[in-house]
């Protein structure tokens, strides 16, 4: 092979998603090698790409309306929080499950995403608005919307006026816990919904069914005329003009759908803990998502499906199987979170430096 089509190839498969991938199979070989169960922990990475899935592809209409990678996705994020902390607060679960018997969750779960949905795209509006004052500065100001939105609903939990037993401080009375339980409400709903074992290895087939079908929607509709827009509008933003579409209406769309995929990827993947966390603990998911959309090779400017999913399997994968291979070899040590971090911040680095080369 010539040096010219080594480096084509190179930049087909993408630099980032090659170094992960090799390192992930060397993780794997060696996990294998050392006799550490894998098919248990390729059953945990499974559940993990289902959880992250959604998250992760509420970056896809960011990028291809031309704003880049969502950093402040963590509006979508509390919005779906508020969502699934009404479906407790009106005991929706207890309450269809005494007229319809087993139905209860799944209209928790449907309640908890409409509202959210609702929600979000109210806020995806404004904050796509927003963004259209910054042009060219989206990246910077996405992730400084993140934090704030973050810190703003720190304040807005602890005085949030819910009376349920679930969501409420024992001592007090009032203000949303650091952890509710999901227990009474669709905890685990996906997770166990046509799940099936396969030796050690359990296939979550509820949870990547709901990944698969969003990311169907999402497909689908950057095939209709608003879809096309938007991509147009993203791609190329003097030609779009030139064609007779209005590109800030374009840019909001795609950011409130971005927004609308984050507030119902944070329910997933809350179900699937089985409880939800409120305050600072979503503050680095944004990250997660950009590095993991960037790591199935995906661009600042260019995403497709594959790459979400790609790049969500290989992320979490990496993360579930790098802790018990380094706890095997360095015994008493666990550089999981410092292979999260090194990863995340490398990749997105890398993007932004190709970003700014590609526009000298």
């Amino acid at each position: 092979m010539t040096k010219e089509k080594f480096k084509k190839a190179i930049d087909v498969i993408g630099l980032p998603r090659l170094i992960v991938f090799c390192f992930f199979m060397a993780i794997v070989i060696t996990a294998a090698v050392n006799g550490i169960d894998v098919a248990s922990y390729l059953s945990s990475t499974l559940k993990y790409f289902g959880m992250w899935g959604i998250l992760v592809l509420a970056m896809i209409p960011s990028i291809k309306c031309g704003i880049g990678p969502n950093f402040g996705v963590s509006l979508g994020i509390v919005c779906g929080l508020l969502g699934s902390l009404l479906a407790i607060q009106f005991n929706i679960t207890p309450a269809v499950n005494a007229v319809m018997p087993g139905f209860g969750p799944w209209a928790s779960m449907l309640f908890a995403m409409i509202v959210a949905g609702v929600i979000a795209w109210l806020v995806g509006v404004a904050y796509g608005k927003l963004l259209n004052l910054v042009k060219g500065s989206e990246m910077t100001v996405t992730t400084y919307v993140g934090y704030s939105a973050i810190y703003l609903m720190c304040i807005l939990w602890f005085r949030a006026p819910f009376s349920s037993g679930e969501i409420i401080w024992p001592l007090g009375g009032v203000g949303v816990r650091n952890s509710v339980s999901m227990e009474t409400s669709f905890g685990g709903l996906l997770n166990d919904f046509l799940g099936f074992q396969i030796g050690t290895m359990y296939i979550p087939t509820g949870i990547i069914l709901a990944v698969l079908i969003a990311c169907a929607f999402v497909y689908l509709y950057f095939r209709s005329k608003t879809g096309i827009a938007i991509t147009a509008a993203g791609a190329n933003p003097t030609f779009a003009r030139a064609s007779g579409i209005d590109v800030d209406k374009m840019r909001v769309k795609g950011i409130a759908l971005s927004t609308v995929l984050g507030a119902i990827g944070i329910i997933i993947y809350n179900q699937g803990f089985g409880y939800l966390q409120a305050y600072t603990a979503p503050l680095q998911m944004g990250f997660i998502c950009v590095a993991s959309i960037l790591i199935g090779g995906a661009t600042t400017t260019k995403a497709t499906i594959m790459n979400v999913l790609i790049g969500t399997f290989l992320y979490q994968g990496l993360i579930i199987f790098t802790p018990p291979v380094s706890n095997h070899l360095l015994a008493g040590t666990d550089i999981s979170d410092t292979m999260r971090q090194i990863i995340q911040n490398g990749v997105i680095l890398y993007a932004l430096a190709q970003a700014k080369g590609g526009s000298d």
